[in-house]
């Protein structure tokens, strides 16, 4: 069995307004034997396609290597946006190491109403998936009914679009298609891809992560 622990602490910029909300990283980042291309920060797989999908958006020239400067430019873009990153899981077991959600047992989940009470101006979650089994959404959904809170829904439509209350205060959540390749199926199942893609073949699942990340980022 293998302890999968959360290998960083989460990134709260000063007057942070958004916040980036996963699950864990792939193990080797618990274990820091990082591949050649991997950022050591978060969402930093060489196989991710957060930090490619804004670096479209953004223009931002990111370097896709396991340096420092690498890191701090990725800090430096959340500081700059007032994003912060939290993923939700603090830590799970796994009997086969590997990246899968589904796979995550006793799962440990970090206090995420106790952040949002001390950032108070944070007023959106992104969320890097839905609500499959052991997908962000779904654990947070979980981690609510403990404050017995729950979801209001704003929009059904992908990305679908949540709210719910900190006291008086409103916080909209955004559950965005997932930043991994196992994502792109689902993509492109969805008729928007279909249509898009059957205006322009080549349009791609990158293409529409950075179409519809770019409206919440």
């Amino acid at each position: 069995m293998f302890l999968h622990t959360h290998p960083y602490e989460p990134f709260f910029p000063k007057g942070a307004t958004k916040l980036i909300v996963g699950t864990l990283p792939p193990p080797r980042f618990t274990t820091g034997e990082l591949k050649t291309g991997d950022v050591d920060f978060c969402y930093g797989s060489i196989s991710g396609l957060l930090w490619p999908v804004l670096d479209k958006i953004f223009e931002l020239n990111l370097k896709f290597e396991t340096t420092q400067e690498a890191r701090d430019q990725r800090k430096t873009f959340l500081n700059s946006r007032g994003i912060g990153v939290c993923d939700i899981v603090h830590s799970c077991i796994r009997e086969k190491i590997d990246a899968s959600d589904l796979g995550m047992q006793q799962i440990q989940l970090r206090n995420l109403i106790g952040y949002l009470k001390q950032y108070p101006k944070i007023d959106t979650l992104l969320f890097t998936g839905g609500n499959s089994k052991n997908g962000p959404e779904y654990f947070f959904r979980r981690h609510l009914k403990e404050y017995k809170m729950k979801l209001e829904i704003i929009s059904d439509e992908v990305p679908r679009i949540h709210q719910f209350r900190v006291g008086e205060r409103v916080i909209k959540t955004v559950s965005l298609i997932a930043p991994s390749g196992a994502a792109n199926r689902s993509i492109g199942s969805l008729q928007k891809y279909k249509d898009l893609k059957k205006e322009n073949p080549k349009f791609n699942t990158i293409d529409f992560r950075v179409m519809q990340y770019k409206h919440h980022f």
